[in-house]
């Protein structure tokens, strides 16, 4: 440690080079080679450029590197380029679309995102060529056709010795909430929540990053105001010339949204926990980001590369890497920089001469000032030609069945809904969910989209009767800047995030009258147009739609379309309410009660056999959902290892006996009954009560049952 006569000299060589060595950590985090990235000075000067940034403008990284954003941009476009900047910097961040010049000298429309002055007096602009109509999604990536989910904000400070803040940037401002005077001088501890432990780790923390060279963790940290966040978070340490250590570099990021989904998806790739001793392996070493200045002689055998192509810059990673396979590289990136290492996963590498050939890849990351990387290739082909053709498993032999996780039930009932999915899954016929509140709808749209080869695509919803009239329009097509008051930047629509996935429609008979036509336009079309936009998207999406009305009754009551509900109904579904299978009652009671016990970290054992006849008996107007509420309040007030349920709110209902009630009363609360579980829809009601609709509206008249009663 510097002594304390030495800390002003320290702080004075820490805030004259520490940004330098923050902005090498800042470009290895950043620099995925798949993504066009920019870095431009507060002039719309380039002051670097990813290899992705290259491919998308047409020139090679070093020839971007000084010049100014006008250069690129289309002539008649100019004058709102200074306007857009001008917002841009005094904001901190925008979203927007430029448009540029191809390589070609063709306009091409180029969405963005920024972040300004991440570093001092450095934006972030994030590029996706919106002309580019990719076939797949693999050649979306390729042409930069897809902005990441990792783009955010990136809190940089710099520490000293000691963990105090000595400097601290626009984007730690932002995602910290603390201003640089409220920042600096402070101990990093104030970014965390209180605990006991806490200066330990810390201190545990800076120790590794200096003896290490850089350190990366994950741990929950706290905004100014309280609210705490996931974070990511790597140190790297700041050493003089003569090795002398001098603080610290620090990058973070709220991974609040992507803390479970990694995980997750961790555990879904197929990847091992080491490398198997068979076969080649190859080792290759980057000199920085994605440029491979060394590789050894197995490696250029397995790629079909000589040294000379090497030598001459004919072979670089991101160009052996398919288009669809970047998206493992960029979490390999990102593992690498969070643990040291990546877990070792299979892809696959494109030969000189056009083939493919699987391997596994396990990278690691050797340091970051400069950034190298060293990765580890294994040839997997001797091991695909050993497995036997028994063992192989085609797409037909797969059973789907296991997509029914969240869907609980034995009857036969529920069987028959699940057979058509099945059927229907496959293929990319508009399904219309039908059926009472609660019954499980959008579960069945979930199997859907599962089951079906979008899989791996967006599964987005959209419930209409959540929506204000008035903004039902925006959420599904979007808006371009401009389009009305308020609309001070462009919004995609659930159509446009659900391209090549599933778009989920619930309640869709609340959907205004006068938006079905444009609906119905975009379904038949495969097109649409943004609030406010001329041009016209096409898109590849798979409806799925759900409601609890009656499509039919509505369309007699000119409340619905016919050639809407004709669109919709190409193959429907109508879940069944829980009265007509109650035989999955103690099933799903059983399931409820296990999931609520477990997160409430209780031990209830058994449902007594008077509280599960009770239970089966109620005729559950709200379904499902009703019963799985019902039951979570019973764990709650459940302290032994029996389920103690309140019966009392449906054993009055449920047992009853009819005495002491006139036949009236009981006729009257039975319609009301009925109707309420209909939503009100009366020709529903009529054919459950099983008589015509022309009869209980008279016995309705009779009863003096009016709509506010229900």
């Amino acid at each position: 440690m510097p002594s304390p006569a030495s800390q002003p000299q320290t702080a004075n060589w820490l805030a004259e080079n520490g940004p330098k060595v923050l902005e090498l950590l800042f470009r290895a985090i950043v620099y995925h080679p798949s993504s066009p990235i920019l870095i431009a000075d507060n002039d719309r000067h380039y002051r670097d450029a990813s290899s992705g940034a290259g491919k998308l403008l047409g020139l090679p990284r070093e020839e971007i590197i000084g010049r100014s954003l006008d250069e690129f941009v289309e002539p008649s476009f100019k004058p709102q380029v200074s306007e857009l900047w001008q917002d841009f910097l005094e904001r901190g961040e925008q979203k927007g679309t430029l448009r540029l010049l191809g390589p070609d000298g063709s306009p091409r429309e180029v969405e963005y995102t920024a972040k300004a002055n991440v570093l001092p007096v450095r934006n972030l602009l994030v590029l996706r060529d919106t002309t580019v109509q990719a076939e797949t999604e693999a050649e979306a990536l390729a042409a930069g056709g897809k902005i990441p989910g990792w783009v955010q904000d990136y809190a940089l400070f710099l520490l000293d010795v000691e963990g105090k803040v000595v400097a601290w940037y626009s984007g730690a401002e932002r995602l910290y909430g603390y201003t640089a005077t409220e920042a600096i001088g402070q101990h990093v501890a104030m970014l965390y929540p209180s605990e006991d432990t806490l200066p330990v780790k810390l201190r545990e923390e800076l120790n590794r990053s200096a003896a290490q060279g850089h350190f990366g963790n994950e741990g929950w940290c706290a905004r100014k105001d309280g609210a705490r966040f996931w974070a990511n978070v790597i140190t790297m340490s700041v050493k003089d010339e003569n090795g002398n250590l001098q603080g610290f570099a620090r990058v973070a990021r709220d991974f609040s949204e992507r803390h479970e989904r990694d995980e997750k998806l961790r555990k879904s790739r197929s990847r091992l926990r080491r490398l198997p001793a068979v076969t080649t392996i190859a080792g290759i070493v980057s000199g920085e980001f994605d440029r491979i200045p060394e590789a050894n002689d197995a490696f250029l055998d397995l790629v079909g590369y000589s040294r000379e192509d090497l030598l001459a810059g004919r072979l670089h990673w991101p160009d052996l890497t398919p288009p669809e396979f970047l998206a493992l590289d960029e979490l390999a990136h990102e593992e690498g920089l969070r643990f040291g290492a990546c877990t070792p996963f299979e892809k696959e590498l494109t030969r000189k001469d056009g083939t493919r050939v699987p391997v596994l890849v396990a990278t690691a990351v050797l340091k970051l000032s400069p950034f190298r990387w060293i990765t580890f290739v294994q040839d997997l082909r001797e091991r695909d030609r050993e497995e036997s053709v028994e063992n192989e498993v085609s797409d037909q032999d797969l059973d789907v069945k296991h997509d029914f996780t969240e869907i609980v039930g034995r009857s036969a009932a529920l069987k028959r809904i699940l057979s058509q999915v099945e059927v229907v899954a496959p293929t990319d016929a508009t399904v219309l969910i039908l059926g009472e509140t609660g019954t499980g709808k959008e579960l069945i749209a979930r199997a859907v989209h599962r089951m079906s080869p979008r899989r791996e695509r967006p599964f987005v919803t959209l419930n209409c009767a959540a929506i204000p009239t008035g903004l039902l329009e925006s959420e599904l097509f979007g808006y371009e800047r401009g389009a009305f008051t308020g609309a001070l930047s462009q919004k995609i629509g659930r159509f446009e995030m659900a391209h090549r996935g599933t778009l989920f429609l619930d309640e869709v008979g609340d959907i205004p009258l006068d938006l079905q036509p444009k609906l119905l336009r975009a379904l038949q079309e495969k097109a649409f147009e943004r609030l406010g936009g001329t041009k016209t998207i096409p898109i590849d999406v798979r409806l799925v739609a759900a409601t609890n009305r009656n499509l039919t009754q509505m369309m007699g009551d000119k409340l619905f379309r016919s050639d809407l509900y004709y669109r919709l109904k190409v193959f429907p579904i109508t879940t069944p309410p829980l009265r007509d299978h109650p035989e999955d009652i103690p099933i799903l009671a059983r399931h409820f009660t296990q999931h609520y016990a477990a997160k409430m970290n209780k031990q209830i054992e058994k449902i007594p056999s008077d509280t599960m006849r009770t239970l089966v008996s109620w005729s559950w107007p709200g379904n499902v959902r009703e019963l799985e509420n019902f039951i979570e309040r019973a764990v709650i007030l459940s302290r032994g290892p029996n389920l103690r349920a309140p019966l009392a709110e449906i054993r009055a209902d449920a047992m009853e006996p009819a005495g002491g009630r006139t036949l009236e009363q009981v006729e009257r609360e039975h319609i009301i009954r009925v109707l309420r579980e209909t939503g009100g829809v009366v020709s529903e009601a009529a054919t459950r009560l099983g008589m015509p609709r022309t009869t209980l509206n008279a016995m309705m008249r009779k009863l003096g049952i009016s709509r506010k009663e229900l």
